[in-house]
Parts: C-alpha cells; sequence; structure tokens
C-alpha cells in the first residue's frame, strides 16, 4: 500500500501557506532523523522568505491535489467556513475492481509532539484512517508547521455525521454527542429556535487568525459604535464558548485558542518600566491587520494580546491563567486528546502559572492575595486582599496541574508544593469562610484580642462587623462561603460565581455544597427572581457603596457588579446542580432566562434587584451569555458529560497535616473537624 504525504507550512508573518508533496513514504519526514527535519524545515522557511516579496497574506488553506500512484487518488479544496468539515473522494483499485467512498479529511490547525522534543508527532486512529501531525516549535510569531498523511486500507473511510439547520436563510453544521471520549449515541434532537438563533449567533463571534478560528468575540452587538475592548477575545470569556464547541464535537477552535493563548504567554509584559512575574496569561486579545513595510499592498495578521497594561486600572488578570488550565484539562477530558497536555510547551506553560502562583512571599495564609478587579469583577468592588473567586479557581487550578503535569526529577518538587498547597487550601477555605447560622451565632460571641496560638478568634474578628441585613436573612438550613477572609474583617457578601465553583471544585465539603444549593433555593427570589442569577448579594449601597467603589457610575446598587443578574453563571450554575443532583433547579433557571434572553437580544447583565431591567450599560449579543445558554442546555440533556467537568473530594487531602501544629503547641489539629464534614 503506497500512502501520500503534504507538508502545509503557515507563517505568522505574512500568514500564507505553501504546500509541498512528497511522493513516498520513504520520503516523508516520518523516516528521517532528526537533523534532516530540521534541514527541510530551514530549507522551507527559507522558501518563504524570498517569496514575501511577491505574495500577500492570503488568509485560507491552499487546496491542493496529490497522486500517490495512478490508482490513487486525493483531493482537498478548504474555505473559511471553518464549521463544516472537508469532505474528500477517495478512489481505490484493486486488481479489477475499484470502490468509491467519502470520508473526512480534517486538517489540524495545530499537532501534539513527542513529550522531550521540539518536533511533535501525533497519531490519531479511527477506523482505517489515520492523520499523522508535527508540529515544529518556532518563534514566538510563527504558525505550526503541519504535515497530514491519510492511509485507506480497503475498509470503509471515517464519515461523521452531521445536523444541519437552516438559520436566517443559511445553513449551520451542528454536531452534538460527537464528542471523542463521549458515548457514541446520537443525539438527533430537533434545535428550538432559541437554540438555532444562538448556535448562529456563536458562530457569527468566532475570530480567525491566518484563515483558523482562535476564539470568540466578547460582544458583536452591530449598534454598538464604540466597543471598547469588547471586540477582543478574552480567557474568561471564551471559556463556556469553548465547551459549547467542545460538548458539540468541535475541538479545533478549542485547541488552536489553548496554543495562541501559550505563546502570548511568553511575550514580554512591561508598564511603566515594570515587568510582573513570569508566566502571566493575557486577559485578552485582538487580531490585528497591519501593512508590511515596503510591501505595497501586502499585510499580516498579528495578535495583539492585553495583559493589563490597556485594562481599565492597570489590574492584571490573576484569574486567566487558571482559567486556561482548566480549559486545557476539560479539552483532554472530553475529546481524549492528552497528548496536547503532555507536551513540552504545555507543560512548561503550566509550570510557569503555578510558580508565579505558589511563589513563597509575606502572606501566612495558603490562600492567593491579589489586588482589586484581578478577576470577573474587575472594576473596584472592595475584593481585594483573599477573594472567593480567586480561591476557588486557584484550587482547580491545582487539582487539574497535578493530574496533567508528568512527574520526573525536574517537576517532583512541584508536585509535592501542589499537594501540600491543596492541603492546606482545603482546610483553610472549610474552616473559615463558611458561615452558616450556627457560624454566625459563633462569631456573635466571639472574644477579641486574642493572643495565643489556642485562640478561638484567629482573625481577631470584631462582632460588630457581622451585617444587620445577614441576621435576619440567613435560613436556619444552608450557608455560603463569604466573599473575602482578612486580619480583623471579613467580607459577608455571597459571591456567586465563587460558591458555585467551590461545589464544582469540592473545595467545599460534601455538607458544605449541599449547603449552598439549599441556601439558594430558599432565597430563589434573590439570587435569580426575574432573571438568574446575581453575580453577588447583597448590593452595597449608599455610603457604602461611595466609599467601597469610589462611586463607580457603572457599579450601582443592583447593577453590573454591584449585585447585577449574569446570564452567563447558568453553565456554572447547572455544573453545581449536576454534581449534587439538584437538576430540577438548573432546569428552573434555564427555563426561566429561555423566556427572554432571545427577546432581549442576549443582554450582558440585567439590572435592578429581581434583575427585571436589561443593564444600563449592558452590551447585546453578548457571547457568553449566548455560550453560557448553550452549555447549559447540553450540560442538561447529557448529564453524564458533566463528569468531565467536574471534581470529587480527594480524601487524601485531609489525610495528613502538612503544617504539623502537633509540634508549635497546639493540642489537636482542627483539620480533623473538617474531615468529619464530610458524608462518605
Amino acid at each position: 500500500m503506497s500512502s501520500s504525504n503534504c507538508i502545509g507550512i503557515c507563517t505568522m508573518r505574512p500568514c500564507c501557506r505553501i504546500l509541498m508533496g512528497y511522493g513516498s513514504r520513504s520520503s516523508s519526514v516520518f523516516g528521517s532523523p532528526q537533523p534532516k527535519l530540521n534541514d527541510i524545515v530551514t530549507h522551507n522557511l527559507s522558501k518563504l522568505q524570498s517569496r514575501r516579496q511577491k505574495r500577500s497574506c492570503n488568509s485560507q488553506i491552499v487546496g491542493y491535489i496529490r497522486v500517490s500512484d495512478p490508482n490513487r487518488r486525493v483531493f482537498s479544496v478548504s474555505d473559511l467556513n471553518w464549521g463544516q468539515t472537508r469532505v474528500c473522494k477517495t478512489t481505490s483499485r484493486v486488481g479489477n475492481s475499484s470502490s468509491s467512498r467519502r470520508g473526512i479529511l480534517v486538517i489540524p490547525n495545530v499537532a501534539s509532539d513527542i513529550r522531550n522534543h521540539s518536533t511533535s508527532v501525533e497519531t490519531q486512529v479511527n477506523g482505517k484512517t489515520s492523520f499523522e501531525s508535527i508540529y515544529i516549535q518556532g518563534r514566538l510569531n510563527v504558525k505550526p508547521l503541519v504535515i497530514e498523511k491519510i492511509e485507506t486500507d480497503h475498509g470503509d473511510v471515517v464519515r461523521e455525521e452531521e445536523s444541519r439547520v437552516e438559520v436566517n436563510g443559511s445553513n449551520i453544521n451542528v454536531n452534538i454527542g460527537n464528542s471523542k471520549g463521549l458515548n457514541d449515541t446520537k443525539d438527533e434532537r430537533e434545535l428550538s429556535d432559541i437554540e438555532k438563533e444562538a448556535w448562529s449567533l456563536l458562530r457569527d463571534s468566532v475570530v480567525s487568525y491566518c484563515g483558523n478560528p482562535v476564539g470568540t468575540l466578547a460582544a458583536t452587538d452591530p449598534a454598538d459604535k464604540t466597543p471598547l475592548n469588547y471586540d477582543q477575545v478574552f480567557i474568561r470569556d471564551f471559556v463556556p464558548s469553548a465547551l459549547a464547541f467542545l460538548l458539540n464535537g468541535e475541538a479545533d477552535i478549542v485547541k488552536n485558542f489553548l496554543l495562541h493563548t501559550l505563546q502570548l504567554q511568553s511575550w514580554e509584559k512591561t508598564v511603566d518600566c515594570h515587568s510582573p512575574g513570569q508566566g502571566l496569561m493575557p486577559a485578552s486579545f485582538k487580531v490585528k491587520t497591519v501593512p508590511l513595510d515596503g510591501m505595497n499592498g501586502a499585510f499580516e495578521e498579528v495578535l495583539d494580546p492585553d495583559f493589563g497594561e490597556s485594562a481599565i486600572g492597570r489590574v492584571a488578570p490573576v484569574d486567566s491563567g487558571l482559567w486556561w488550565i482548566i480549559l486545557l484539562r476539560a479539552y483532554g477530558k472530553i475529546t481524549g486528546d492528552y497528548a496536547l497536555q503532555e507536551r513540552v510547551d504545555f507543560q512548561t506553560g503550566i509550570r510557569l502559572v503555578l510558580n508565579l502562583c505558589l511563589k513563597n512571599g509575606f502572606d501566612m495564609f495558603p490562600t492567593l492575595l491579589v489586588t482589586d478587579g484581578s478577576c470577573m469583577i474587575d472594576r473596584r468592588m472592595g475584593i481585594h486582599g483573599h477573594p472567593l473567586e480567586i480561591q476557588a479557581l486557584f484550587y482547580s487550578a491545582l487539582r487539574c496541574s497535578r493530574e496533567m503535569l508528568i512527574v520526573n526529577d525536574s517537576t517532583k518538587d512541584l508536585v509535592a508544593a501542589i499537594n501540600n498547597r491543596l492541603s492546606a487550601l482545603s482546610f483553610h477555605m472549610r474552616e473559615y469562610y463558611w458561615v452558616d447560622m450556627k457560624k454566625i451565632n459563633e462569631i456573635y460571641r466571639y472574644k477579641t484580642e486574642e493572643y495565643s496560638t489556642d485562640a478561638v478568634n484567629k482573625f481577631n474578628i470584631y462582632p460588630d462587623q457581622i451585617p444587620s441585613w445577614l441576621v435576619d436573612w440567613i435560613p436556619e438550613e444552608g450557608g455560603y462561603l463569604i466573599g473575602n477572609l482578612q486580619p480583623a474583617h471579613m467580607d459577608f457578601r455571597l459571591f456567586t460565581l465563587g460558591n458555585l465553583w467551590s461545589i464544582v471544585s469540592s473545595l467545599g465539603t460534601h455538607k458544605q455544597n449541599e449547603g449552598i444549593l439549599n441556601l439558594i433555593e430558599a432565597k430563589w427570589d434573590d439570587f435569580v427572581a426575574q432573571m438568574p442569577l446575581k453575580i453577588c448579594y447583597p448590593a452595597l449601597e449608599y455610603e457604602e457603596w461611595r466609599i467601597i467603589t469610589g462611586g463607580d457610575p457603572k457599579n450601582t446598587p443592583w447593577s453590573y457588579h454591584n449585585g447585577g443578574s449574569w446570564p452567563t453563571l447558568l453553565w456554572q450554575f447547572t455544573l453545581a446542580c449536576i454534581k449534587m443532583g439538584r437538576t430540577e433547579l438548573a432546569q428552573k433557571a434555564v427555563d426561566l432566562a429561555e423566556k427572554r434572553l432571545s427577546a432581549d437580544q442576549w443582554p450582558e447583565y440585567y439590572d435592578t434587584k429581581s434583575g427585571r431591567f436589561i443593564g444600563k450599560q449592558s452590551r447585546l449579543f453578548q457571547t457568553w451569555t449566548i455560550a453560557g445558554y448553550l452549555t447549559s442546555k447540553m450540560l442538561l440533556e447529557n448529564p453524564e458529560k458533566a463528569s468531565l467537568l467536574l471534581w470529587e473530594e480527594d480524601y487524601e487531602l485531609l489525610e495528613t497535616c502538612v503544617c504539623a501544629l502537633t509540634k508549635t503547641g497546639r493540642k489537636k489539629c482542627s483539620r480533623l473537624a473538617a474531615k468529619s464534614q464530610i458524608a462518605v
């Protein structure tokens, strides 16, 4: 059996793709030693440089044809409609008989690599068809080298089924239940009109870079004449979009996004002659088209990242690196493509983020110390210190990293540090952030100014800090994790994302996780009312609002981050409910949102205490509102898929007290009390 090989080279400067063919297996780089491969790449790149003077940017994959022998012919033509898989026609002759079969010719945008080399080889075998790819790492602004090989035996060629729907006169492919690593059953359910509209809008928001999808815009409101940074791809905003695509069997855009954001991690970041720590991920990036110097009519596409130097308040996005790690794990879990996370560059990227987070400093606590505005709440809202949202994402990222890191001599110390931090962080959050009626009554009776290792009031919290609204509001059953904890300060506001992600990641105990959902159910009119889901409760009002927010006109009471209702939180609420066996709560919230989202043109957030009004500065056609809805729908229809995105309790974290408290005069370690709360 003979085979055909094709090489595609695409650089970011300029973004043109050049294709060359090799006639037989013996001439393929797969059979060549490493030096020859490097020679080939050097030669091809030099040819590319010489053609710069003749070519302008072409953001398409060039169609190609290659004849391996007179009896075999493969043809493929690419276009800009990335959502449709290209179909090839393969004709084989054996003796005097011939057969014609339809197959899928997939051109991957990036490929995996051998664990400890800069050259990568990836093999995916599905039936009788195999796809092998090589990625050779270059400098920052170089697109991967892609080498395709398709081998077809006498068996049937793999075929991917598609569900086509008509939206606004255009055809859209929606693959349902076709993700690698999931069950093989296909969901043939007809999409509702609102789902068709949502998929159409989500695809309209896709951003392409050199002809390949790399993310989704934050918002696509055609009436918005001043988009600010809503015309960029945000790491945190893309997560629900990525999950929607992954659950729908479309992994290329997520893979491209992970690769390009990883490349951006190594960019130099400077604000006022100061550079943050190595490993920082950008908050967002934008694809820009710029002319090439000295070349008339020629241009190139470049990625322009924002690490906080352009953000309002100039705050570094602490959560970006944490979300990136969480999404990398989700990609592997859903697609089964674990080779991506095992690549040397991805292993390095994980380690850089962790090194940035695990650096020793002045802090006495295992929680991560950050400034105000360093997460989803990216404006001044009094969350500086140790906000719950960052701690929940930090805990999740640590657990993801422990799963994905390859343990060897160079990483064993890092893995040990992860285990120690996970153990200390889980105990700290469960013991000191949790409040319910019993705990609030305990704080109410605290003694202050205790100077002892046996102190009960370890953070010297003054009982008068308990807000008056909380005394009558907290139900008998249920509780939540407070928003922040620092010496002499407890922020009793309930921040929804942090509490939901604590359930998803098992940062809280099983009993605490149940208590959070019980509280939301008991206070449904406060958290959901007419539109799910309040970002925090309650809102800052009057003098408190003026002092803490600085009189922020966007964060007025019950608006935006100050008690606004954010539909994008639906997907995280759905995950939490599925984990705890409370899918009826998630379904109730989705049904409620479904009544208004399309009619209101998919707003970013809603205002007023009940979520009745569209936010006064809310962008319409907000992508993570759309993606959050779609992801929630798919998870509710296939709850078994949610298990790929969840973490169960890790009992080993409670077995060992890494701080050795018994040697410091303490009679017992209160870690045992935390363990006793877990319902086995």
